[in-house]
């Protein structure tokens, strides 16, 4: 079996995002990497969407940016100057292109197209896939760790989604802002919202989200976007593109999972905001500290999350699970009453005690302070 130093499962956002960074530093130009996955030619089979202060990583493949967002609700509608913060979008062709450029100037990081049966770790971590075994000192695995669907300590939602893109003949949309979420919809006893990012002034895409338990059949999302869309009197349109998806939505201490040989990451290692469903921010600062880590000779295992957001987090998702039809209210009474940079700044995982505190005590107490207690006992 050929031995490497690191072994990446997955070509995705994460181990991508990893193999660039070993790639564009020089301490891992003498060591030897495989990344495995079953295909390598992903296009643009998603968005990512996040806010960023200024100018940031990423800026030269994004799509679109815009400097205002829509908060839309029975409770409490605005258009929100989100200054020095912008909301930058980057379709996932743009990234992997630029992942790859870099990563294929480098021979010592090798790519293989195959499907990963198991991983074990002896002495060292064994991995098989359809086109052999190999075995390195530390896997990254990206791959779907399901284990938290088999435990009930902790809420499990679902952030899923249908989205079109949608093309008008005339100038229709104002490109200057994006809806960040419009609870204007029906709420059917869940939290549901319209998720709207204008390319121009005659493209948009529109997605119907949920965060509930259970999916919709495929019919259910369409309609309530064609219903959305007719509601705003855009009639004539044509569907350029569509893209769906499930973003898991808990706090299961996926960490339990790491050892010093074992790292998981990007969803499977509990780096999607388990608030939110965001996952691309966490994904460019953790693959930063694991380049570090690695290069500092430390155990990574348990050092990348944080324990008070962590617990933060835990709180609002109970609250979701128990009280699912609340979402609205609860993201209503936030922006209404919480500057939008101290909303940015928590959940980027980056506020201090005085900025948690206003967040805390911005949201309807009652669920909180029930499922708190819960929690603590």
């Amino acid at each position: 079996m050929k031995h490497y130093d690191y072994i990446i499962l997955g070509a995705g956002a994460s181990g991508l995002m990893l193999a660039y960074r070993m790639a564009d530093d020089a301490f891992f130009d003498d060591k030897s990497i495989l990344i495995i996955d079953r295909d390598s030619n992903k296009s643009n089979d998603r968005t990512w969407s996040f806010w960023e202060e200024g100018q940031g990583e990423w800026d030269d493949i994004i799509e679109k940016s815009w400097d205002s967002i829509f908060f839309g609700s029975q409770l409490f509608s605005k258009t929100i100057n989100i200054s020095p913060y912008r909301y930058k979008m980057i379709r996932s062709e743009a990234f992997y292109k630029l992942l790859w450029n870099t990563i294929n100037t480098k021979d010592n990081i090798q790519f293989l197209e195959a499907s990963v049966k198991d991983f074990q770790e002896k002495e060292s971590v064994v991995v098989s896939t359809s086109k052999g075994n190999f075995t390195t000192s530390k896997v990254f695995n990206s791959t779907p760790n399901l284990t938290y669907l088999k435990q009930d300590k902790y809420p499990v939602l679902q952030q899923h989604f249908v989205g079109w893109f949608v093309k008008t003949k005339a100038n229709t949309f104002d490109d200057t802002s994006a809806t960040f979420m419009d609870f204007s919809v029906a709420q059917r006893g869940n939290t549901r919202f319209m998720y709207v990012l204008p390319m121009d002034k005659q493209t948009a895409l529109f997605e119907y989200t949920l965060f509930s338990k259970d999916l919709l059949e495929i019919s259910e999302y369409e309609e309530a976007i064609k219903t959305y869309l007719n509601e705003k009197d855009i009639s004539d349109y044509e569907i350029i593109e569509t893209e769906q998806g499930s973003i898991p939505m808990t706090s299961y201490k996926f960490s339990k999972s790491n050892t010093p040989h074992v790292i998981n990451i990007g969803t499977a290692g509990g780096w999607t905001k388990a608030s939110t469903g965001y996952t691309f921010r966490t994904t460019s600062k953790n693959t930063k500290k694991i380049i570090s880590l690695l290069k500092q000779g430390k155990d990574m295992s348990k050092s990348l999350s944080k324990p008070k957001f962590w617990f933060y987090d835990l709180i609002f998702l109970d609250v979701l699970a128990n009280y699912n039809d609340s979402g609205a209210n609860v993201f209503s009474s936030l922006f209404k009453k919480t500057n939008v940079k101290t909303i940015f700044r928590f959940l980027d995982e980056e506020s201090n005690l005085l900025e948690d505190l206003k967040i805390i005590l911005s949201v309807p107490p009652r669920h909180f302070i029930i499922s708190f207690f819960k929690r603590l006992f």
